[in-house]
């Protein structure tokens, strides 16, 4: 799993946010689950496959629903950066393993639905299957006799305006961030909502900095609240890449004889060569986006 996955799941485990975003994407903002009504479940099932041998799987995240000492359901949600053709197959495991789990369980009468959330957080559109019968090649002669089973996915850099405003925890913030991303990939935000969960929330958006060969560090970040408008700005401020302060310097000394002008040219070529995020290069160097395209061009023909 990587970082960012992982990061995910950390902001996903608070009850607030687990329930917040099951109410949004599953009952439309409707708010049927309260986080009190949330539990623990066990992630890690164990089963045997056909080389006779024990194997683990883990869901990211699973809670019970539950009201009156009764679970009303099994809620689970998987983060997907990247399509898989094979997630319905998967989906189908997590939640067979569930209801096995309910079979061995002696002590109560009462069964309950498992339901999975596969949340999607890539730019590119989900392209992949939906259903089983959409993963696997089924004769037509089986067809009538072959069940289905769609997955409940939910490609979050494409949730609508309207679904954005339903969330109240830090998701909200999160999704918001990768739509208006997915529209613009110079977005930057301005949104002054504060992290409930300021730690998993800087988790997340670390693990989307190294990605991309930044170094960010917000050690010194007390518990209190912070941004995602503060966020950038921070990172614009700070320097974020890791050739950015190598290339500022190399800029600046071929280009401060020549006046000013030159040295910001100077210094967004060096950036450009170290890999820095366009957006930090615009801001640095006080060049339009038309500026830095050209500038591109220049480099080519060079």
């Amino acid at each position: 799993m990587g970082q960012k996955d992982i990061s995910e799941k950390l902001l996903e485990e608070y009850d607030d946010v687990f329930a917040d975003i099951v109410n949004v994407l599953l009952f439309n903002g409707k708010r049927l689950i309260k986080p009190e009504q949330l539990n623990e479940s066990n992630v890690v099932s164990h089963f045997k496959a056909d080389d006779g041998e024990l194997h683990e799987q883990e869901r990211d995240v699973a809670k019970f629903w539950e009201k009156g000492g009764v679970y009303i359901a099994l809620y689970g949600i998987e983060n997907q950066t990247t399509v898989d053709k094979y997630m319905p197959l998967r989906v189908i495991n997590y939640d067979g393993v569930s209801y096995r789990s309910q079979l061995l369980n002696n002590n109560s009468d009462l069964k309950y639905p498992v339901v999975t959330l596969v949340l999607y957080f890539g730019e590119k559109r989900w392209n992949a299957p939906r259903s089983l019968l959409e993963a696997i090649c089924v004769p037509d002669e089986l067809k009538s006799y072959v069940n289905d089973y769609k997955i409940n996915l939910y490609e979050i850099s494409y949730l609508t305006d309207a679904q954005l405003k339903m969330f109240k925890s830090d998701f909200g913030i999160l999704a918001d961030f990768f739509v208006n991303k997915r529209r613009n990939e110079n977005y930057l935000p301005k949104d002054e909502r504060k992290f409930e969960h300021v730690d998993a929330m800087l988790k997340i958006f670390k693990a989307m900095a190294l990605e991309q060969h930044y170094e960010m560090d917000f050690s010194d970040i007390k518990n209190g609240g912070y941004s995602m408008s503060g966020i950038f700005e921070r990172v614009i401020n700070m320097g974020i890449s890791e050739g950015m302060e190598k290339g500022m310097k190399q800029g600046i000394e071929k280009g401060m004889e020549k006046g000013m002008e030159t040295a910001y040219r100077e210094t967004a070529i060096e950036l450009l060569k170290a890999g820095t995020d366009e957006n930090v290069i615009l801001q640095a160097c006080k060049l339009t986006k038309d500026q830095l395209e050209q500038l591109k061009k220049d480099m080519l023909t060079v």
